[in-house]
């Protein structure tokens, strides 16, 4: 098969055309880099030409609300418009677990567009929701200092290794569509403090972590459930365990 994987250059986008060319499939890693823009729709009817299925994991390079939700909104319409023109049988969007109960914070407000915009486009298609990537506990530490110690939300977190997510994408993009929405998460589920306080700690860095109700997560207010899956035993759960991968 042919799939090209619009973000290619990114985390995900590395580990994901890395696994399908393992599988012998021609992977086409898609981004401004390679000349290829969805954005402003740059390089779009080449890359597409002959694809059989294409994967969505770009990401804003802004953050701020008003620009993430252009960005999704956007480079969705161009790439699924492109992917109309080229005959693409198969639309594969990463998005974010529990991204539709999180309506505090920009980023999730704009995911949630882009999925809206994926789901009348027309084109079959399956949403691929993952929890948080354990490549990012140690940034959502460090948005968690207060003073001399970290105060997180108290609620449960399930994260998982990048790689994890990326054999979870191929799994799907090989397969046939499903024009629904799967999740994907780490084995373990743990308060959010645990995840925490492990991951500076594997640095040396014994700070003491707190749990508070009132602590946001990127300015959304989070209740127990916000940031796993929303149906227990549903989920596919990737093999990596966080212990493990801080090991490694």
């Amino acid at each position: 098969m042919r799939i090209v994987v619009i973000g290619g250059s990114g985390l995900i986008g590395q580990h994901l055309t890395t696994e399908l060319s393992r599988q012998g499939h021609e992977a086409i890693a898609a981004s401004p880099s390679s000349g290829v823009n969805a954005l402003t729709g740059e390089g779009l009817a080449e890359v597409l030409a002959g694809a059989d299925a294409v994967v969505d994991v770009s990401n804003s390079p802004s953050f701020e609300d008003a620009a993430v939700l252009d960005f999704f909104e956007r480079s969705g319409r161009n790439l699924l418009a492109a992917e109309r023109e080229a005959g693409v049988k198969h639309h594969v969007a990463l998005s974010i677990v529990g991204t539709d109960r999180l309506e505090g914070n920009g980023y999730f407000r704009a995911k949630v567009a882009q999925e809206q915009i994926v789901k009348g486009s027309g084109i079959p298609f399956t949403i691929v929701r993952a929890t948080q990537f354990f490549e990012f506990v140690a940034a959502i530490a460090e948005s968690s200092v207060d003073g001399d110690r970290l105060v997180v939300p108290d609620a449960d977190f399930q994260p998982i290794a990048a790689i994890d997510v990326a054999a979870a994408l191929a799994d799907v993009a090989l397969g046939p569509a499903r024009n629904a929405t799967i999740e994907v998460a780490g084995p373990d589920r743990q308060p959010f403090r645990d995840f925490v306080a492990r991951r500076i700690a594997a640095n040396g860095d014994h700070r003491e972590v707190l749990a508070d109700r009132s602590a946001r997560y990127f300015g959304a207010e989070l209740e127990k459930g916000s940031l796993v899956p929303e149906h227990d035993g549903a989920a596919r759960l990737g093999p990596t365990r966080f212990e493990s991968w801080l090991a490694a």
